[in-house]
Formats: C-alpha cells, sequence, structure tokens
C-alpha cells in the first residue's frame, strides 16, 4: 500500500491508524479551534495521525432550508488558520469542477469527493490535478470493486495520491451498512482505505428532511474496521452533537473520543 505522506502529518507510523477527524461544516471559528485543539491533544498522546476535517460548503443537505456554510471564503480562511495555529493537514469536501482549484489555492491537502458524486469524471478530472491528495467517498450505491474505477480516473489525470472511503452501502430506503469484505477489496487497489465511522451510521430520508443515525453503533463500528485492516477512520465530532448545524444525529460527542481511541490501539496492535 501506498503510504500517506502529507507535510504536517505527525506522528506518522505504518503500524498505527490515522484519524481524519472535525466536525460536518465549518460553523464558526471557535467550534473548529475547539475541535482542532481537543483531537490534536489527543492525536498527540497516542501518537495518531490526525488531518483535521471540516466543510467549507455543504451542498448536498436534505431540504432548502438547511444550514450549508457561513460562506466560501470565510469557511477556507477559517481552515487556513486551523492549518496555521495547530500545523495539521486539512481534508474539506468539492462538489463541483470549479471548487477544487479554489480549495487548494488556499489550505487544503486532500480534496474529498463525497459518495453521490463519486462517478464524477470532471469532478475527478479537477481535483487530480490540483496535485492534492484526493479522499474518494465510496458511493452508498456502489460495490466495493467498483471503486477501483473512480481510482482510476484520478490516475489517469496524473495523480496517485488517492484514498479510499467506505461510508456504507443503502440498506433499504432508510438504513445503511457497512460490508467490511469491502475493506480488503480496496486495500487490495494499493490505495490507503478509510471507514467512515459516522455517516456510515445515517438513518437517512426520515420524513422530516433531516437524516436520522446511530451514534451509539460508533464504537462497534470502529472496532470492526480496524479488526478488519483499515489504515485510517473518518469521524465527525462535535462538543454538543444537538447543537450542531449539520449531521448531529451521528456525531460523535467530543469528550468520548479520547476513550474511543485508547479501545482502538490493542486491537490495531494485535493484527498487525
Amino acid at each position: 500500500m501506498k503510504a500517506l505522506e502529507l507535510p504536517l502529518l505527525k506522528s506518522y507510523d505504518q503500524d498505527n491508524f490515522f484519524i481524519l477527524a472535525g466536525p460536518c461544516v465549518v460553523e464558526s471559528k471557535d467550534i473548529c479551534r475547539q475541535i482542532a485543539s481537543t483531537v490534536a491533544e489527543i492525536a498527540d498522546k497516542y501518537a495518531i495521525p490526525y488531518v483535521f476535517k471540516a466543510s467549507y460548503r455543504k451542498a448536498n443537505r436534505s431540504r432548502v432550508d438547511s444550514f450549508t456554510g457561513i460562506g466560501d471564503q470565510a469557511g477556507l480562511e477559517i481552515l487556513q488558520g486551523i492549518k496555521e495555529e495547530f500545523h495539521l493537514p486539512i481534508i474539506t469536501d468539492i462538489h463541483n469542477p470549479e471548487e477544487a482549484a479554489l480549495a487548494a489555492s488556499y489550505c487544503v491537502d486532500i480534496l474529498q469527493i463525497p459518495a453521490f458524486l463519486c462517478r464524477q469524471t470532471e469532478l475527478l478530472e479537477a481535483a487530480a490535478k490540483t496535485g492534492r491528495y484526493v479522499n474518494i467517498k465510496k458511493g452508498q450505491f456502489l460495490a466495493p470493486d467498483s471503486m477501483k474505477f473512480a481510482a482510476q480516473k484520478v490516475e489517469h489525470f496524473g495523480n496517485s495520491n488517492i484514498i479510499l472511503t467506505d461510508r456504507g452501502t443503502q440498506f433499504g430506503y432508510s438504513d445503511l451498512i457497512i460490508d467490511f469484505r469491502g475493506v480488503p477489496t480496496m486495500k487490495s487497489f494499493g490505495y490507503p482505505v478509510v471507514v467512515d465511522i459516522t455517516h456510515s451510521l445515517q438513518e437517512p430520508n426520515q420524513s422530516s428532511g433531516v437524516t436520522g443515525g446511530r451514534p451509539d453503533m460508533i464504537s462497534t463500528i470502529a472496532k470492526a474496521s480496524i479488526a478488519v485492516g483499515a489504515d485510517g477512520l473518518f469521524l465527525e465530532t462535535h462538543p454538543d452533537p444537538s447543537q450542531a448545524k449539520s449531521d448531529g444525529a451521528n456525531m460523535l460527542r467530543l469528550d468520548l473520543l479520547e476513550n474511543l481511541i485508547k479501545t482502538l490501539l490493542p486491537i490495531r496492535q494485535a493484527i498487525l
């Protein structure tokens, strides 16, 4: 497997897993700083390589009145500030080709392709041509084996810095499941494989238009992900998920993160 190589990625050790973690969306500078500071401290304590995650724009919300961000420039400037203050790599979503160069021009080390958009060739092309890492989330409608074609598109445009993330597979109209066979399947392509342990617990298509979730199962999914060999975990976290402006129903409460990490380290060591 190709190692994840980012200039600001601390404590990188292939014997350990890495985390992509933060709020769903940039809500404010204060929230981002609080989360970045807390997670960075935990990551340093346990030698976990850490990439700060937040979307500067949410373009795929369920309802027209759902929060989509504080503005592109303001959101990206906050992410740039997090990178400079805490010396952390940054990952954020993009939703159309024009956003790739915009995000890359600020601070972003990893451009994330949302699951719904993982087959959009022009979006993958634009992300690839920035030279940044491209994290492609597996569509809820795709078999893990089909992700090799998305990766091949990025490679075709001259970029082999690829991460593949499983965020669950649609199970009926209002549930998702993780098929853990997908982890070794996607690892066979030669890229780091991540499991999204929060979005994979979403309960979509609720009558309210607000996605539900099962945060009580985060620890279970995380343990299973590490046990089957995931290279990294993606998770969204917030000091008070009930007040989060996006995806609060499936977030990990920030004060629970350290105990989760402590339960995962022995599992990782056991499979090496």
